[in-house]
């Protein structure tokens, strides 16, 4: 089950339907005390293309070893330099902050169903967004949720297969990223990875393919093209600073 994590609250997590929850609303917004304020993000090969249009894609690995992608959103702990007084500013919010208040539940036999944690502080808000249509049938605004749970449930089944691939060919090196942002300011990101461009480059025709039909070339390639980004980033923490 992909479920969230609900601020100062136990979840209650219900299955959705339109009987009991007809006249449900949720707010959609963005905020530091939802958990959004946070400076990197889990994301998934399946989201790869959107990812790399606003953020860096790094690599870590967790206490198994074992290889994940997180989106780079700030420099500082505790900052997401996407985030302002309106929300999100980024063209695309990574998955996994945008299904929350909402869960995928998955049965033994591969059934889904999608879930709302009603404890979470954006249900129910009067100015939030419907989950039913008033005479029937799912709104707008939870049809983009089932899209957005689907992008989660495909991600979590491609990321092992992914990283295995990459690993395989060799594709994955230890970086260290030295950020300077004024004199005086600097940062530097250890622990991290990345797409290793000139061996990918070095494929033969061959392994290329491989990759290609099992879907791991095309969202390499997007990683790789994604750490053009930091320039970005760095922008995005000058203009922090100054004001």
């Amino acid at each position: 089950m992909l479920s969230p994590s609900s601020p100062g609250s136990s979840p209650q997590i219900v299955k959705l339907d339109n009987v009991d929850h007809g006249d449900l609303t949720v707010a959609v917004r963005h905020d530091a005390a939802f958990g959004d304020a946070v400076n990197q993000v889990a994301v998934f090969p399946t989201e790869f293309e959107q990812v790399q249009r606003d953020y860096p894609i790094l690599f870590r690995q967790d206490p198994d070893r074992d290889f994940y992608a997180i989106a780079l959103t700030g420099l500082d702990l505790d900052e997401n330099l996407f985030l302002g007084p309106k929300g999100w500013t980024a063209h695309y919010v990574p998955a996994v902050r945008q299904h929350r208040p909402f869960v995928l539940r998955i049965g033994d036999a591969g059934e889904t169903e999608i879930c709302v944690d009603l404890n979470d502080p954006r249900v129910g808000d009067p100015t939030g967004e419907p989950l039913f249509l008033r005479h029937g049938g799912t709104a707008p605004y939870l049809l983009h949720i089932g899209r957005v749970l689907e992008t989660l449930r495909r991600g979590v089944e491609a990321q092992a297969p992914f990283f295995e691939s990459l690993v395989r060919y060799e594709l994955i090196k230890p970086v260290n990223l030295d950020v300077e942002i004024d004199d005086g300011l600097h940062y530097r990101i250890d622990d991290v990875y990345a797409i290793d461009g000139d061996r990918l480059a070095a494929l033969s025709d061959a392994d290329l393919g491989h990759l290609h039909r099992g879907g791991v070339l095309r969202a390499a390639i997007m990683a790789s093209a994604s750490l053009d980004n930091v320039a970005r980033l760095i922008e995005l923490k000058r203009r922090r600073i100054a004001a």
